[in-house]
């Protein structure tokens, strides 16, 4: 294994940091490797605004459903799906405009993701730990108000930059063969992959140092995916929202 794989399968999500800034040049290296991520036809679809102010930190926090980690780390990062900066670009050329669809939505959002695991992986080869935070969708609106975002603009998720203060234990993932499939889907051996990785999960949230939420003892993935998308639809304000930007889904 080299040091880049060990890297990537050493990643855990910190909730926790050290008071510590982090200087201008580690944000700039951060950003440069973001910006190395492949990228669609070299669109470019996606932005990020680094938010460093505690007033502005503590807002996000709470619109993002009282999440004390983004307050309290050093650097926040919202990383946004832009087909502004396109819609400009497409704009400099006599009176020509964006042609939308479904499918540029999903390049600028995919680009966006690409980046921001770059800077992952960047900020943990430099020391830091981070976290993703899709709570930023909870009140995308407010994000965007605060953020001044342009339309054609949105929050796709955020993601907390810091020295870690905690040592969290490394969550185990499904088995290979839930994941991994050569040539077809294979997907008679999905539910049985599943069921062990019941019993794995079990153990990690019964042992883990630091110890865990009233209930997980018990705790078997399966379940807490019906716990999670049962009963509704998982921010169901999105589309209304997306569609007020100005991004066409159609």
């Amino acid at each position: 294994m080299n040091d880049t794989i060990r890297l990537l399968r050493a990643h855990r999500s910190i909730r926790k940091y050290k008071d510590d800034a982090i200087p201008q040049e580690h944000l700039q290296e951060i950003a440069l490797a973001a910006q190395a991520a492949p990228t669609s036809s070299n669109i470019q679809a996606y932005s990020v605004v680094a938010v460093r102010d505690a007033e502005r930190k503590r807002v996000l926090a709470g619109l993002a459903g009282n999440q004390k980690h983004i307050e309290e780390s050093p650097l926040f990062l919202v990383w946004l799906a832009d087909l502004n900066k396109i819609r400009t670009a497409v704009r400099l050329h006599e009176d020509a405009e964006l042609q939308q669809n479904t499918e540029l939505f999903l390049l600028a959002t995919i680009d966006a993701t690409l980046a921001a695991q770059n800077a992952v992986i960047a900020a943990e080869s430099l020391g830091y730990g981070t976290v993703y935070i899709g709570g930023i969708r909870n009140n995308p609106q407010a994000v965007s108000e605060l953020l001044e975002l342009p339309p054609f603009v949105y929050p796709v998720f955020g993601l907390s930059v810091g020295i870690p203060d905690q040592e969290p234990d490394l969550r185990p993932r499904l088995p290979l063969r839930a994941f991994l499939h050569e040539e077809t889907y294979q997907d008679n051996r999905v539910a049985g992959a599943i069921e062990e990785y019941d019993s794995t999960t079990r153990t990690y949230y019964a042992t883990r140092s630091g110890g865990g939420k009233a209930g997980e003892k018990e705790q078997k993935w399966s379940k807490e995916m019906v716990r999670r998308f049962d009963g509704g639809r998982l921010r169901g304000h999105m589309r209304s929202f997306l569609e007020g930007r100005g991004f066409d889904l159609s």
